[in-house]
């Protein structure tokens, strides 16, 4: 009798794909800072030093534009992959408003079981829906920010450029907070880091 061959619950283009637009986005985010410290957008507001990248606005800015070109043709792979082997539809759908707060209320009590990690609760599917789509109007807005005379629609459909700074701003922020409760998530629940390290 031959042996069974396990199916990684998570394939390895995922976990590539996955930690590689980790590591784009913490190069963004971190650099982005630097940027932004050059002109605030809320002057009240200003990042540390020590938690941006690049030591100053000329230097943020080539960091910012290196790790461009990697998140953007990582993340068309990602979208292009999850479609094709219809890991996006098995693994996000069907989803509801009302099992999303099902979900949420029963993270919140203790009481969501993480047992099987090869299928996403649906709080995990909308956040990750969430960031997929936060994703894409980063990139739209940043486009609008870096070359604003060459995309007059997406300018006009930000409400203009300096509009698309606020909105840019606010999808990374939106990022940042994903980023540290996925973090704590994975801090409760270890085996999903091994999982995605391991792909089982």
């Amino acid at each position: 009798m031959q042996r069974q061959t396990l199916q990684p619950v998570q394939p390895l283009w995922l976990r590539i794909t996955h930690w590689l637009n980790a590591l784009a986005i913490l190069i963004m985010v971190t650099s982005g800072w630097q940027i932004y410290d050059a002109s605030p957008i809320f002057k009240s507001l200003t990042f540390p030093p020590a938690v941006t990248l690049g030591g100053w606005l000329g230097g943020a800015i080539q960091w910012h534009f290196a790790a461009m070109w990697l998140l953007v043709a990582n993340f068309i792979v990602y979208l292009a992959m999850n479609i094709a082997t219809g890991r996006f539809r098995r693994r996000m759908f069907p989803l509801s408003i009302k099992r999303v707060f099902g979900d949420a209320y029963a993270a919140l009590r203790g009481k969501l079981g993480h047992d099987d990690l090869s299928h996403y609760n649906a709080v995990q599917k909308f956040a990750y829906l969430a960031v997929v789509l936060d994703l894409v109007v980063v990139i739209l807005s940043g486009l609008v920010v870096w070359k604003s005379v060459q995309f007059p629609a997406l300018r006009t459909l930000m409400g203009g450029y300096d509009n698309a700074r606020v909105v840019h701003f606010f999808g990374m922020s939106f990022l940042v907070a994903f980023f540290v409760v996925h973090v704590a998530m994975v801090a409760l629940v270890p085996r999903s880091l091994v999982l995605m390290i391991r792909g089982r």
